[in-house]
């Protein structure tokens, strides 16, 4: 090594120096923070970015949330109690008696459910302990011997056309759904059930000492944010939306609009699409109502295969509507609509409406291997007479003891909650049974419930229902006669309601089975029958973006099964080129076909509410309103994120270390650099 070289190196050496110190801090800090990240279980060794790191701390819960819903005098439902996540240890609560002495997230059984929710309800200092709870995943028949019912024991008793608004329709309601609960509350899948009892074992095992197992709900509220806690308020600052859909009517045959032939009177039959449930995207409806929409569904299959449709005395005009959970939305406004002459029911006059016959719950009706209805009315008429004399004589015509019909006790107030209802606020001498598989009281034991699923409902109760309906349709169809002959032949495709049972009210195969997918392009798989929001401005041509699955299935069912057959269809990918037509079964990776049919969708949200310059406003009820007096005004509130994590939280010690580890990798850091600027500043001086 020459002389320069060696004057360059000892010149550079308190350089090299004072490195290698900087990274002997580094490293020493480091390896304390890796010491400490295993001493708190992480395995560090797979982890290459902090998404990784993440999932490695965190395990994502899945189920379902209960929400924050409001109306015009407050608020129901579920929510976090402020802007931030909600943290505590997970516990599996013994009983419903338990005492708790510190703040928990409650795993407990679903047949818990309502006794705990009753004692928060009734024990504020029991209240202020429940952080959060978990509903664990069961089956209704095997959890619930007695049933379960989250909502009243008079569901929407003050829309009731009768002064008794304290009959008992729904003996086992418990009425802790319309109720507000200043915590997050969810429902669990079956493998996060799992791992949740499993979580809350180590717990009691650690006798909640560190580590200890927490949840994190992150259930934050939009209307909390901004504390907007009654409807008008929230709309007002649009922290929610207005709850509603889309409802849909067809007509067998389909109507001539244009014709000059006066106008036949209408027999009008109804099924509601849409239920009720503690949790939003838990709402299966089985029973109640989608056992009766399943078999109008039914019933129209079967009637479209009848020749001389046009001869009928009077129109028949199927209305499936949506919202009547909430306010009876669908109903109020179809007939709102008709009031008013909107497009949406153009062809239709409410002076034509001749009688009304609903189809309710009709999936528990069989008794000793017998199904058995129940007639509901809320007057004597000579037409509500006649609507009871077909029902009878549609009974008789499929012979003995096959099918029964019998007319609800005189005991009853009137008709049960119904969409009826609303129809008879508009005009009381309006001529309507409703048809229940319940005499005095629901026999639906899951009423509104997340139980009420499609093991609550016997599909041969459901095609009985469907046999029954269409014949007596048609009886009512030609005044009361009709040929005997073709009224033998109206016979429901049982295979039809199977099929349709396991799309709407299952999983498995759900929305991917072949009926609907040949219909529409599904966006889900498990059916929900919450009503959900409206979005978007009201109309009757929506875009398919601002309906649901269900009500689009619904329009393009009618649609087919009520067309008059053409050879010279053709397909479509838009709007058809004639007058009548609609584009039936287009998706999105094939086009539909032009049919000849009168169907429509009808907007289904509150009489109360305006949709004006982009935005929805509270307005007063109209004169003629009955309804829209007693009306809430349900709205939803807006969310950023619905999410539950489970973590291991260590001893705040360990907290206390990397604390301390990370202020002196700061302070290494700080010193080494300092420390090699002084060295390399002192190097370029003795250079």
């Amino acid at each position: 090594m020459s002389r320069s070289e060696r004057e360059g190196y000892n010149s550079r050496t308190p350089l090299i120096q004072g490195f290698h110190a900087a990274m002997a801090i580094h490293f020493f800090c480091f390896a304390i923070l890796i010491h400490v990240a295993v001493a708190a279980g992480v395995q560090h060794s797979s982890i290459e970015s902090v998404p990784e790191l993440e999932r490695a701390m965190y395990i994502t819960v899945d189920g379902t949330p209960c929400v924050r819903l409001l109306n015009l005098s407050g608020e129901i439902g579920c929510a976090n109690p402020g802007r931030v996540k909600v943290t505590a240890p997970i516990k599996q609560l013994e009983n419903a008696g338990e005492h708790l002495d510190q703040p928990l997230a409650l795993l407990l059984p679903s047949h818990e459910m309502e006794a705990v929710f009753n004692r928060i309800l009734n024990e504020p200092g029991f209240a202020q302990q429940v952080a959060g709870l978990f509903i664990e995943y069961g089956i209704g028949s095997q959890i619930h011997a007695s049933g379960f019912s989250p909502d009243k024991t008079f569901p929407q008793a003050e829309f009731a056309p009768y002064e008794n608004k304290t009959y008992l329709w729904n003996p086992v309601g418990g009425g802790i759904l319309q109720h507000s609960y200043n915590f997050p509350v969810f429902m669990l899948s079956q493998d996060s059930t799992a791992v949740l009892q499993e979580v809350a074992k180590l717990n009691k095992q650690q006798n909640f000492k560190y580590p200890v197992n927490m949840a994190e709900f992150d259930l934050v509220m939009q209307t909390t944010k901004l504390g907007t806690h009654t409807s008008e308020s929230c709309l007002k600052e649009e922290s929610c939306l207005p709850l509603g859909g889309y409802s849909v009517w067809s007509s067998l045959p389909p109507i001539n609009v244009s014709s000059s032939l006066p106008k036949k009177p209408i027999i009008m039959a109804v099924a509601a699409m849409d239920s009720a449930s503690f949790f939003r995207d838990k709402t299966p409806g089985a029973d109640s109502p989608l056992s009766g929409m399943i078999a109008l569904l039914a019933a129209v299959d079967a009637l479209s295969h009848i020749d001389g449709m046009s001869e009928f005395t009077k129109q028949l005009v199927f209305l499936v509507v949506t919202g009547e959970a909430w306010g009876y939305l669908g109903s109020r406004r179809f007939l709102a609509e008709l009031t008013s002459g909107a497009d949406s029911v153009n062809g239709l006059s409410s002076a034509l409406i001749d009688q009304v016959v609903e189809i309710g719950s009709v999936g528990k009706a069989m008794t000793e291997g017998v199904p058995t209805f129940f007639a509901h009315t809320q007057q004597e008429s000579d037409s509500t007479q006649a609507i009871a004399k077909a029902l009878e004589r549609a009974a008789a015509s499929f012979g003995s003891e096959v099918i029964k019909v019998e007319r609800a006790s005189t005991s009853n107030p009137g008709i049960p909650p119904s969409s009826l209802m609303s129809f008879l606020n508009k005009d009381p001498s309006t001529p309507g049974i409703v048809l229940e598989d319940f005499n005095t009281t629901f026999k639906n034991s899951f009423y509104h419930s997340h139980l009420d699923d499609s093991q609550n409902v016997n599909s041969s109760s459901i095609t009985a229902a469907a046999s029954l309906v269409s014949r007596t349709l048609y009886i009512l169809a030609n005044n009361g006669s009709g040929s005997n002959t073709i009224l033998q032949s109206i016979n429901v495709n049982e295979s039809l309601v199977e099929e349709l049972v396991g799309c709407l009210l299952s999983c498995k195969p759900g929305l991917s089975c072949r009926l609907v997918k040949e219909l529409i392009t599904p966006t889900q798989i498990c059916a929900n029958h919450y009503v959900g929001v409206m979005l978007g401005t009201p109309s009757s041509s929506p875009y398919p973006s601002s309906i649901d699955d269900t009500a689009q299935f619904i329009w393009n069912f009618l649609a087919e099964r009520t067309s008059i057959p053409r050879e010279d269809s053709y397909p479509c990918s838009q709007d058809c080129k004639n007058s009548g037509e609609l584009c039936v079964g287009l998706r999105i990776d094939q086009k539909g076909e032009c049919m000849l049919s009168t169907t429509r969708y009808v907007p289904a949200y509150s009489t109360r509410l305006a949709y004006e310059s982009d935005s929805w406003k509270v307005i007063s009820a109209q004169p003629n309103d009955t309804m829209g007096k007693f009306d809430p005004v349900w709205t939803e509130s807006f969310w950023k994120t619905l999410e539950v994590r489970v973590y291991m939280q260590q001893n705040p010690f360990f907290d206390e270390i990397i604390l301390l580890s990370g202020l002196a990798v700061t302070l290494g850091s700080f010193i080494a650099i300092f420390s090699t600027k002084a060295v390399f500043m002192k190097a370029l001086k003795n250079a």
